[in-house]
């Protein structure tokens, strides 16, 4: 079988306004993520596909972000399978720390990639 290669970017092309879906787990998410971004855990992803099609539903492109990249991967691979626009961001929120682009936490805390 012969698999298209994965849509991938880097964490400086990532438009500002971009919907983000970080599928890290929750512990790593409180440590710091990115402003706006929608959190799906991986681990809860197949329950919660509906809320990510929902997101997506006007033809939006998902840029998938990890950690480093590994399970972002796998999650980009699955929306792409579906029909949906979706990227990986290369080297996830540890690239997108190095790139020095802003960061968040819910409760005001210095953001930082757990």
């Amino acid at each position: 079988m012969n698999f298209a290669p994965l849509p991938s970017v880097e964490a400086t092309a990532v438009p500002d306004d971009a919907l983000v879906l970080d599928v890290r787990e929750a512990d790593e998410w409180a440590a710091g993520h990115v402003e706006g971004a929608l959190h799906v855990p991986m681990s809860d992803f197949v329950a919660r596909f509906g809320q990510v099609t929902e997101a997506l539903a006007d033809g939006r492109r998902a840029f998938v972000m990890c950690r480093v990249g590994g399970r972002s991967a796998q999650v980009t691979q699955y929306l792409v399978q579906q029909g949906l626009d979706a990227v990986n961001v290369d080297g996830g929120m540890l690239a997108w720390d190095g790139a020095g682009r802003p960061m968040v936490t819910e409760n005001g805390s210095p953001a930082f990639v757990l």
